[in-house]
């Protein structure tokens, strides 16, 4: 999708979503660059060409982030430069029998519940190339009641991202055998 050293990914800490955006915008410069997961409040990721995320991580410590890190990455996610990505894998999804879902699946592209499958694959393939709307997501999932999350696989950063996205959203992880445990007691 993106050759090797010329995409990049930073993690922006401490600055508002705002303020990333426009840092973003400032220094694009005629490349891309731009805020592409909005994972809780004052952590946002960016991605785009490796020097205009440089460029654009200076101009967020310039105006108070606490952090700009990079983040070892092979491609810059979710970014216009992965549309390219996106419009080959179109094939791959068009070539699946695909069945309606039972229910509705939130969409972190559009923070939505969708259960039509035309806009399921759309949702699918625009993951590639837009925005994860983490925030929104959580905030919508705890919106319709759904305030007991489950973190399937190692770790426990969803968790973390979770309860700064919502009040009153408890993450329960899968990550060890009495994680599970706890879990499976927590929601019978």
């Amino acid at each position: 999708a993106v050759p090797a050293g010329q995409g990049g990914m930073a993690a922006i800490l401490g600055l508002d979503d705002v303020d990333v955006i426009a840092a973003c915008a400032e220094a694009a410069q005629g490349e891309v660059v731009s805020a592409v997961n909005f994972n809780s409040p004052g952590q946002v990721v960016i991605a785009g060409s490796a020097e205009a995320v440089k460029r654009a991580m200076e101009l967020c410590k310039a105006r108070g982030a606490k952090r700009a890190l990079p983040l070892p990455v092979s491609v810059p996610s979710h970014c216009e430069l992965m549309r390219p990505a996106a419009e080959r894998f179109a094939e791959s999804i068009e070539a699946i029998d695909w069945q309606a879902p039972e229910i509705a699946l939130v969409q972190n592209v559009s923070a939505s519940a969708v259960i039509d499958l035309a806009t399921l694959k759309r949702d699918l393939l625009e993951q590639l190339y837009k925005p994860v709307r983490w925030v929104e997501s959580i905030q919508f999932l705890a919106s319709q009641g759904a305030t007991q999350l489950v973190e399937c696989g190692p770790g426990k950063v969803l968790a973390g991202l979770n309860k700064r996205c919502a009040e009153g959203v408890i993450t329960y992880n899968l990550d060890t055998p009495d994680a599970f445990a706890a879990a499976r007691a927590a929601l019978a």
